[in-house]
């Protein structure tokens, strides 16, 4: 499990020992993970699920190395990626750490807040690396226009899907907007001050269509809808600041900056920037 790696620029030679990985959960987002790791320079010992038949068969198809039990899977690696359904986080979670082994958790990480912290305490205690499965931070249309987002004073968000009973173990805020939630804590740079919420349950247990107004103390508010039960799928966000609007379509990874210009008694000029760096000028007559 040692790699070798030529540096050609400086004519060097590197090893490093590759980081044994091992999949928690086999089902739509498992196989993903399990396709990916094997893919990459990481080890992938295996993989664990309950449902013994489907794993045996995926792991015929794939070449993948099934474990029956999880405590076997455990001892053999050296972090552990958690795709079980979110019920199931808290408990493999502390496991994985209480063994020493790092995590990657699809979100998200608990079921609740409180679960939350006990895992987080836990991991600093165990000087344990741990992240979660916020994939928009890393979405090319967000990243592109991330610097130009800078005080915002109103964001508005939209997270549209199709029901897919998949992720009804938990309430569309915890499936869906969570991502948005996120997305926002990390552009505006203020304490939330309060929040005022609605949802209602629709077709799972749980409310599938949720709409959030969070008010920050800087004075920003941000108003954020997410619903499992839409005909169309959307993920955008809007970002409102001085002079400035920006547009964030996660979905179609597309992204538009508008910039108006009105320095004293000028004619405003609307500048729209787009993701692939083309800039058009759009004047107010």
């Amino acid at each position: 499990n040692i790699k070798l790696i030529l540096d050609n620029s400086k004519r060097r030679l590197y090893f490093y020992q590759m980081i044994k990985v091992g999949v928690i959960g086999a089902g739509h987002l498992g196989k993903i993970h399990l396709n990916i790791l094997s893919n990459s320079d990481f080890n992938l010992i295996g993989f664990h699920d309950t449902d013994v038949v489907n794993s045996e068969k995926l792991a015929s198809e794939k070449g993948y190395v099934f474990f029956k039990e999880i405590d076997s899977l455990i001892n053999l690696i050296d972090a552990a990626v958690i795709v079980s359904p979110t019920t199931t986080h808290f408990e493999i979670a502390k496991k994985c750490i209480n063994n020493g082994k790092h995590i990657f958790v699809e979100k998200p990480l608990t079921t609740n807040s409180k679960e939350a912290r006990i895992i987080n305490k836990l991991a600093n205690e165990k000087n344990i690396i741990g992240q979660v499965g916020f994939v928009e931070r890393y979405n090319q249309a967000f990243i592109s226009c991330r610097e130009f987002i800078d005080k915002p004073k109103f964001i508005e968000s939209h997270r549209l899907s199709d029901f897919n009973p998949r992720g009804t173990d938990v309430s569309v805020v915890l499936d869906l907007m969570i991502h948005d939630i996120d997305i926002i804590l990390k552009t505006v740079d203020s304490k939330v001050r309060d929040i005022l919420s609605s949802g209602v349950s629709i077709i799972s247990e749980t409310p599938d269509i949720a709409n959030a107004r969070i008010e920050f103390e800087n004075g920003c508010v941000a108003n954020l809808t997410a619903s499992r039960v839409s005909l169309k799928n959307m993920r955008k966000t809007r970002f409102f600041q001085t002079r400035k609007y920006i547009s964030v379509d996660f979905l179609n990874k597309e992204s538009e900056v508008v910039e108006i210009d009105s320095d004293n008694n000028a004619i405003p000029i609307m500048t729209l920037e787009l993701a692939n760096g083309i800039k058009k000028n759009i004047v107010f007559n």
